[in-house]
């Protein structure tokens, strides 16, 4: 009869522990700033009488004189307005 081999028992492995994660944190809002619209600035405007037409003087050109813009046949009349 032949013999019979000895069975080897499986080797237990070791239990690992369960370490807890922690949870993650969430990164927090940033707090969007609203734009605040420019104040509103005086400017120089020329107007015309007749048409209502109106030109808004940017820059200065730095002359001597005042030129006179002619509109409608009449000089346009300075307004002060704000943008």
């Amino acid at each position: 009869m032949a013999k019979k081999k000895k069975v080897k028992r499986a080797v237990k492995k070791p239990v690992k522990k369960v370490v807890k994660k922690k949870p993650v944190k969430k990164p927090a809002r940033k707090v969007v700033k609203k734009e605040v619209a420019p104040t509103p600035r005086p400017v120089t405007a020329l107007e015309c009488q007749v048409c209502g037409y109106r030109l808004i003087v940017d820059r200065k050109c730095g002359c001597a004189e005042e030129h006179v813009l002619v509109c409608c046949g009449q000089p346009m009349q300075k307004v002060e307005t704000t943008i």
